[in-house]
């Protein structure tokens, strides 16, 4: 037998082995798409923690097993007693008929794992600690106008970053530097504080602080606000502690005035969030909402969590209106009472005591040591909004008429036409696609209905219906047409 004849049989010997092998490795997959639960509580071993196993392939989760023997601890009777005597002839204790759960309970203790999600790589790196301008460029590419909010945003998280980064030294602890926007409503607050967190890639809660009530009230308890940080890391509760929460209608929390009745969403939540905001350990459910007994708790940290509060304080100008013409005179030269009821950029001018006198509690607001305030847009403002940021209104329209190969234009003055629209409703950016969906209901609808339009181009006279789109076909030069 030569050299080639005997590497034959060796081959031919080992393939089965190979072959084998590899389904031991196709059945370890397919058990690995799988994760046990509880046969109790229902709750997955991801959440619940490692399963114990009992006969007939069982699972029970170790909470549940412990409150078993809890409950049968506090029927009265010895637990060495109660394992070395016929547990049948014990009182008001029926046990499980283990031979009973044999038809398909295995089976149905199986629950498909979640794929785990893709993580894609940040705009930028919390490691590297980059510096605010260039955090600010980022938001510039997004979030239109609000220069100096971008700014204190920038140098505030890149300060809290670089804390939490930094070991410390010669015994020097830097604080941590929570913040209160003040703006409008529809100035972008929430915007720019979503634009951050998708920025720097890390965990991000946007809860109200209209549902907060005091503990023992109906309503959201205070910790509830950490437990949603605590989900959106995925239940992680090292990345939450490097998280952003931001509290948005912060100024509904605001002391009432009238004292006659128990103020269990105001001031008491204000007292209660002082110890979250300061950095405390709070025990927080996991996997929900609301704390229950069979419900696991854990520990969070919030030393290193970034606070953010922003609200539109209604009625706040009055308070500052109040305070400037207090230092109003009488003469040629006097400052007039009215001089500040058209000033629409008023809130720059808030003070800590102005928020004081709102209702907010000195405590909380020593918390919050940044406060700054986003201005109200201007006309010239929401026309840049509609086109310049990288997922602008105007650009989402365009890319939809796109699908149906018809191109898209917006003329310079149906721009400013829409801009004056959406400022003359008070309600900010948002008004933009209100009107916007107006007058291009009847474009969407009836586009898809000819093939042969190539270019739709909107104009100021059909924004103040007075007038018709114009319409050009794909072989026929420009003509005015109606939709």
């Amino acid at each position: 037998m030569n050299d080639n004849d005997y590497r034959e049989v060796i081959d031919e010997e080992t393939k089965p082995e190979t072959e084998v092998t590899s389904v031991d490795e196709k059945e370890d997959e397919t058990e690995n798409e799988y994760e046990d639960i509880c046969y109790i509580c229902r709750r997955p071993e991801h959440i619940a923690g490692k399963m114990i196993r009992i006969p007939n392939n069982i699972c029970i989760c170790q909470d549940c097993m412990q409150k078993t023997f809890d409950s049968m601890n506090g029927s009265g009777f010895p637990m060495d007693d109660m394992l070395n005597m016929n547990m049948g002839r014990i009182p008001n204790i029926s046990m499980i008929n283990l031979s009973d759960l044999q038809g398909g309970m295995p089976g149905s203790q199986k629950l498909k794992k979640k794929k785990p999600k893709e993580k894609k790589e940040a705009a930028i790196d919390i490691r590297k600690i980059p510096a605010p301008h260039k955090i600010k460029a980022s938001l510039d590419e997004y979030v239109v106008g609000q220069e100096q909010a971008k700014k204190v945003m920038s140098v505030a998280v890149y300060n809290h970053y670089k804390r939490i980064a930094s070991e410390q030294k010669d015994d020097v602890e830097i604080e941590k530097s929570n913040m209160l926007m003040i703006g409008p409503t529809g100035c972008g607050k929430t915007y720019l504080v979503k634009t951050l967190a998708k920025l720097l890639d890390v965990p991000l809660a946007i809860t109200d602080a209209t549902s907060l009530t005091e503990a023992g009230y109906i309503g959201d308890d205070i910790e509830s606000v950490v437990s949603k940080l605590l989900a959106a890391a995925d239940n992680d509760v090292e990345r939450a502690e490097h998280g952003i929460i931001f509290i948005d209608e912060i100024d509904k929390i605001a002391k009432k005035r009238n004292t006659n009745q128990r103020d269990v969403s105001g001031e008491s939540v204000q007292q209660g969030m002082l110890k979250l905001l300061e950095g405390a350990e709070v025990e927080v459910p996991v996997g929900a909402s609301s704390k229950n007994a069979m419900v696991p708790m854990t520990m969070v940290n919030t030393r290193n969590i970034l606070f953010i509060c922003g609200g539109a304080f209604p009625d706040l100008e009055d308070i500052i209106k109040e305070r400037l013409n207090q230092e109003s005179s009488i003469g040629f030269k006097a400052k007039l009472k009215d001089e500040y009821d058209k000033d629409e950029n008023l809130l720059s001018k808030v003070t800590v005591e102005d928020v004081r006198k709102f209702g907010m509690i000195p405590e909380f607001l020593g918390r919050l040591p940044i406060m700054f305030t986003l201005d109200a847009l201007t006309e010239e403002t929401l026309v840049r909004i509609l086109k310049e940021p990288k997922n602008a209104i105007l650009k989402q329209y365009e890319r939809l008429l796109e699908m149906d190969e018809v191109k898209l234009i917006f003329e310079d003055d149906a721009l400013l036409a829409i801009a004056k629209k959406a400022k003359e409703k008070k309600v900010g950016a948002r008004a933009l696609r209100a009107v916007i969906e107006e007058f291009m209901l009847d474009i969407m609808y009836e586009i898809p209905k000819d093939d042969s339009i190539g270019t739709v181009t909107i104009t100021k006279d059909y924004v103040e219906k007075k007038g018709n789109p114009l319409i050009a076909l794909r072989s026929c030069p420009q003509i005015a047409a109606g939709v």
